[in-house]
């Protein structure tokens, strides 16, 4: 069974699980698919927007697709949200991204 098989067996079981879901998207990102991991990107924001791991991929693929201005968006957002969780590691991560695309 494939990566992304797997995890979806797993989702099965948990269906809310951020993490599973964040994994499933970075495989799909490996499979070519990034229509489908862009959305399990948003909808895990949507659901749990304090899982901030994923503002960096998500930003990441809206950059490396070409739609700068919504990369710089989710860049903003996921700034706001490490900063307000407290959770240095990701806000460092995410403004380097940030100034490297904008300056």
């Amino acid at each position: 069974m494939d990566r992304v098989a797997r995890i979806i067996e797993l989702l099965k079981a948990t269906p809310q699980d951020s993490f599973l879901q964040h994994a499933l998207a970075l495989e799909l990102i490996k499979a070519g698919n990034d229509a489908e991991a862009r959305k399990m990107f948003e909808t895990i924001l949507a659901q749990d927007p304090n899982y901030t791991g994923s503002y960096y991929h998500l930003a990441k693929l809206l950059e490396r697709i070409g739609q700068k201005d919504a990369a710089i968006e989710w860049y903003e957002k996921g700034l706001a949200v490490t900063k307000a969780v407290g959770d240095n590691h990701s806000y460092i991560e995410l403004k380097a991204a940030y100034e490297d695309l904008v300056f």
